[in-house]
């Protein structure tokens, strides 16, 4: 899904905020009889889980690029020694 598709307030929110939310659907989806009442809550459901991946994979690009700073700081800090 693309992230134009995906509503502004999820965006916004932390990771805890989001996985807090995807627990109480899931939770309402454990207890749901009638699957017809629950499509809705499996398609926010799926939706929360793409902004989740979406933020986990930007915050792990940026831990890389951080790291890659770090030792090329260390490597070039002990070449010149």
């Amino acid at each position: 899904m693309k992230d134009k598709n995906l509503p502004l307030d999820n965006n916004s929110q932390s990771l805890d905020e989001l996985t807090k939310k995807a627990n109480n659907i899931i939770e309402f989806l454990e207890e749901e009889k009638n699957l017809q009442n629950s499509i809705d809550s499996y398609q926010e459901l799926l939706n929360l889980n793409n902004i989740i991946q979406k933020k986990f994979h930007k915050t792990t690009k940026i831990i890389n690029e951080e790291t890659k700073k770090k030792i090329n700081n260390i490597t070039s800090k002990k070449n010149e020694k």
